[in-house]
């Protein structure tokens, strides 16, 4: 048996979405290649006699803030300490960038090793779905890049990752806000959604539904910001999953991590926060 830890990359994608659809999630293989794109020396696999079983990345903005993502072992092969090795990794890497703060979003099964390696609670996250109903396209203009509100709500600049989903489905309010949409493996995604405003979030939410009528669409959300959860509600959105966001200081971290929820109306993905 040999089991040896190797930095992921495009050649891998397709085991990589092996697990992906063995876990049941949403994301594509375009997903895995915008990570790979984004920190190609941040993407972990465990191999087990040249079989991939297992995954963790890590996407760092600056140094300022890595996320922590794409956490998948294969069933067959769980309870055998491979996510706590690659995590261990990653964790390595990340404190060789010097990276200030490291996040994540945990699901229930990953929080128990998460507190063992050092990371806190910060905030709920959930996933809300719903099949979009049909309706008049909004008004929106065509994406412009708003770093200054996005570092704002964020607390990092993550304008690679932006300008990386502004390829795809992408709408601006000039001053008002921005979002996003994507395909995925079992719905369309909405987000990342930051906003000035829940109207200016409602009209960018009908852009994104009109173009997905009759498709079903997943929405992660903070619920923290009730503004968005009123949106999720308005537009007949169901509650689906609930999510722990976690933090972890690193060895460079400085006094605390500035950011405001209250504009984030979607958040990107649990890989990329």
């Amino acid at each position: 048996m040999n089991e040896t830890i190797l930095r992921l990359e495009p050649a891998h994608i397709p085991a990589a979405m092996r697990l992906n659809l063995l876990a049941g999630w949403n994301q594509t293989q375009a997903d895995w290649q915008r990570v790979l794109e984004l920190e190609p020396e941040g993407c972990f696999g465990l191999f087990r006699d040249g079989l991939l079983v297992s995954t963790t990345t890590a996407v760092c903005y600056g140094r300022k803030l890595a996320w922590i993502g794409m956490v998948l072992t294969d069933p067959e092969y769980r309870n055998r300490g491979y996510a706590r090795r690659l995590m261990e990794h990653a964790l390595a890497f990340l404190e060789a960038r010097g990276v200030e703060w490291i996040k994540l979003d945990a699901t229930a099964m990953g929080r128990p090793l998460y507190r063992k390696l050092g990371f806190e609670d910060e905030a709920p996250v959930e996933r809300w779905a719903a099949v979009a109903p049909a309706m008049s396209p909004a008004t929106t203009g065509d994406y412009v890049a708003d770093a200054e509100l996005d570092l704002r709500a964020f607390g990092a600049d993550r304008s690679a990752l932006l300008a990386r989903l502004a390829r795809g489905e992408a709408a601006a309010i000039p001053g008002q806000g921005f979002a996003f949409a994507r395909p995925g493996s079992l719905a369309a995604y909405f987000g990342p959604c930051v906003a000035r405003s829940a109207e200016a979030a409602r009209n960018l939410l009908q852009w994104c539904l009109g173009r997905h009528a009759g498709q079903p669409v997943f929405w992660d959300l903070l619920p923290a910001n009730e503004a968005a959860l009123a949106l999720a509600r308005e537009f007949g959105f169901e509650r689906r999953r609930e999510l722990v966001r976690m933090v972890r200081r690193g060895a460079a971290a400085r006094g605390s991590f500035d950011h405001d929820d209250s504009l984030i109306y979607a958040i990107a993905g649990f890989e990329y926060g």
